[in-house]
């Protein structure tokens, strides 16, 4: 079987054929693309009417997972993926920022709106309208441990005040409520370790009406540092009959399978590691599906991937925002490629989508001449594409 990869709008020149042994590395059996794309999806969870294909979703990042990226993600096996948070006030609203946050043009649903704020009617108007502008889930931000979030007592700062918790998911589920719009929610542990509430306001948000709750393993106070603890995120579980979601340090397949193992969550949310790595969905997926591991991708398959993925993220920024947000983006995918960080270095020097697109182009030509896969990301996948390799050579 052969996969008929396209440029978009055929401006990267002519289609490439990606076979699909050629994915998952001739040693792994089963094809990818028979179990995502050709079998009857397994719909092993809901949110309200929404029916999802998997276990791994995107967890909603700031910067980072606009619509260009979640489609990326979505197309790279992603059951799910939710905007960045959306402000409450309404005098942002028609912000060219808020905009581009609020845009889903082509977006596969479930059309997911994160919101964020302090007042309970505020977060209620905001929710109607995004549900308005076609989100058909509003996810309340509970999560964010960034200062300038929480120094206006929104994201996880409201952890600390319980009532106003409470109130803002009462306020918003009963505006989506007559839209039939589901209402989610994702937060952190607590707000210290020794305020760890999670398990608590987790009653109080599923008795509100919340019909899924993702938590991040860690609290507050530790923003991204240290490790993730999964002891709360399995006690929220068996406190909700609601799904529950996993996230926090989740970059491999077999770190996906031991956390939903351990905590027993519905599904798991990956954030930081799909940076640049956005095929981390399929592989996830695969492997719990499987017991398989996928081969890291083709050169030629990731130059394709983050062409396409520029193209998009100009169209929605524009030249000159475009090509500086973009940036980050090329930095993660060619951070552990050989002469990364040289390419790096010259490429955030260049002004124009064309010459960073151009650049992008001629790095990964010269990759391509020198190897075929980009490095496993696992250790795991990694002892498996190189015992493949030395059984057919042998």
């Amino acid at each position: 079987m052969a996969l008929s990869i396209k440029s978009k709008k055929g401006r990267l020149g002519p289609a490439q054929l990606f076979k699909a042994a050629e994915i998952l590395g001739r040693y792994n059996g089963p094809s990818l693309f028979k179990t995502i794309l050709l079998s009857p999806p397994a719909h092993l969870m809901n949110i309200g009417p929404y029916a999802l294909a998997n276990r791994v979703f995107v967890a909603p990042m700031a910067g980072v997972t606009d619509r260009p990226f979640r489609q990326l993600c979505k197309k790279l096996g992603a059951a799910y993926a939710v905007s960045e948070m959306v402000t409450s006030r309404r005098d942002l609203w028609d912000t060219l920022k808020t905009s581009r946050r609020a845009n889903h043009d082509g977006e596969v649903e479930p059309i997911a709106v994160q919101i964020a704020g302090t007042d309970a009617p505020m977060m209620a108007d905001a929710a109607a309208y995004n549900v308005a502008r076609g989100a058909q889930i509003i996810d309340i931000n509970m999560g964010c441990p960034a200062k300038k979030v929480c120094n206006k007592w929104a994201g996880s700062a409201l952890m600390q005040d319980e009532p106003l918790a409470l109130a803002i998911v009462q306020a918003v589920v009963a505006a989506c409520a007559p839209h039939g719009v589901p209402v989610t929610l994702k937060m952190r542990t607590g707000w210290s370790e020794s305020h760890k509430n999670a398990v608590r306001l987790a009653r109080m948000f599923e008795a509100a009406g919340v019909q899924m709750i993702a938590v991040h393993g860690r609290t507050r106070e530790q923003g991204y540092k240290g490790l993730a603890e999964y002891d709360t995120i399995t006690a929220v579980k068996a406190a909700l009959k609601i799904p529950v979601v996993a996230n926090g340090d989740i970059d491999s397949p077999e770190k996906a399978r031991d956390v939903l193992a351990l905590t027993g969550a519905d599904a798991v949310m990956v954030g930081r590691a799909a940076q640049g790595r956005p095929w981390i969905f399929r592989e996830i997926s695969h492997f719990l599906e499987t017991g398989t591991h996928l081969a890291p991708p083709l050169v030629a398959e990731v130059k394709r991937l983050l062409l396409d993925h520029l193209l998009d993220h100009y169209e929605l920024y524009g030249e000159f925002s475009g090509v500086r947000t973009a940036r980050k983006h090329i930095g993660w995918y060619v951070k552990s490629l050989p002469g990364g960080e040289d390419f790096r270095a010259r490429m955030n020097l260049l002004e124009s989508c064309d010459l960073q697109m151009a650049a992008v182009a001629d790095y990964f030509n010269g990759l391509e001449s020198s190897m075929d896969r980009v490095p496993a990301a696992s250790p795991y996948q990694a002892r498996q594409h190189t015992e493949q390799k030395e059984r057919t050579s042998a």
